[in-house]
């Protein structure tokens, strides 16, 4: 009986052990090979619940492979069905096999996005905007819903600016809550820091002073000296009258030319009228600027004009003011800038 069973089976069993180790060496040469060259910037997205099933099957469908077993047997032998949802270059070097690893990893595109320094909240959502990654999330963010969740009154200035790296699963709020925990950690390390004697009651208020010194920045070399001439002048109870503080108050009615009408304007932003800084952020000041707020140069310069090549004259007294107001200012050359074309 014995024998009989090893003539009927043995055979069988031979065969099909043969029949699998060449299956799957079929199944291994296919997955090995390249896939069908993709289009130049070809993306395949995983979607939240996706699988290896269906990623095969929109592999079919886009022609990037000819079928579609041989893609779902190697992964659930290999068990390699854990993929990562988000968005996936393709290239002609991917082969079946290589890019299932790509899902598993999760090695998924990652875009990017730049903030510089001296921007308003609005003019970064409008930088959000123009980024087709980031339009939609820009559009429909909900700034009391954030406002909520940072637990602020006002945004501005809140936020650090820097290049932030994202994926297509991420959306602007995701960048914002980054640039906020960046922003606290950093003031609060300089905040304790800071030198002694300085007119802030709190690390708010140098943050609005960093604000203010960097849109007056022309040259970066300049931070501490300006940061200098507004403390000296918070100190002394005198006004700041810095025009920047006027534009942002001005909002949308600024037009690109500051007149003496808008500097004799009463609003909480003027500082040609109100004693002391003004009540929030105007910007979004950088490392550089909140370091100057904290640290500022120990002169005695109360006034500084701006020379016209994007340096400023700093001077002590009214009257040396007065003189190079006159000199830079009254009679303006041709190619006169108020800063240069990067900090």
């Amino acid at each position: 009986m014995l024998r009989l069973i090893r003539r009927i089976f043995l055979p069988g069993l031979l065969a099909f052990l043969l029949a699998t180790a060449l299956g799957w060496q079929w199944v291994e040469q296919v997955v090995n090979k390249p896939i069908n060259a993709p289009e130049a910037g070809a993306v395949l997205r995983v979607d939240p619940g996706s699988n290896v099933t269906r990623i095969a099957r929109e592999l079919v469908a886009r022609q990037l492979i000819r079928r579609e077993e041989p893609f779902i047997l190697y992964a659930r032998l290999k068990d390699k069905t854990d993929i990562k949802t988000g968005e996936y270059q393709l290239s002609a070097e991917d082969t079946q096999s290589s890019l299932l690893d790509r899902l598993i990893s999760g090695d998924v595109i990652v875009y990017q996005v730049t903030f510089p320094e001296g921007l308003t909240l609005e003019q970064w959502l409008s930088v959000a905007a123009d980024h087709p990654k980031l339009a939609a999330s820009a559009a429909d963010i909900s700034l009391a819903q954030l406002k909520k969740e940072l637990g602020l009154n006002h945004l501005e200035g809140w936020f650090f600016p820097d290049t932030y790296y994202f994926t297509a699963e991420e959306d602007i709020s995701d960048i914002l809550l980054q640039a906020h925990s960046r922003m606290k950690t950093l003031l609060d390390q300089e905040w304790q820091q800071r030198d002694k004697g300085l007119p802030y009651q709190s690390p708010y208020e140098a943050l609005i002073m960093a604000s203010i010194v960097e849109r007056e920045t022309g040259l970066a070399s300049e931070r501490s000296q300006i940061a200098g001439v507004f403390v000296r002048r918070l100190q002394k109870g005198m006004r700041l009258q810095t025009d920047p503080t006027v534009i942002y108050g001005l909002g949308d009615r600024y037009q690109g030319n500051l007149k003496r009408q808008h500097l004799t304007e009463k609003n909480p932003y003027n500082t040609y009228q109100i004693k002391g800084l003004p009540p929030t952020p105007i910007a979004m000041p950088g490392r550089d600027a909140i370091h100057a707020a904290l640290h500022p140069d120990k002169s005695n310069a109360l006034f500084f004009v701006a020379r016209g090549d994007g340096s400023h004259q700093f001077s002590a007294s009214l009257e040396d003011h007065q003189a190079a107001v006159r000199k830079y200012q009254l009679k303006r050359r041709s190619d006169y800038r108020s800063s240069p074309g990067s900090k």
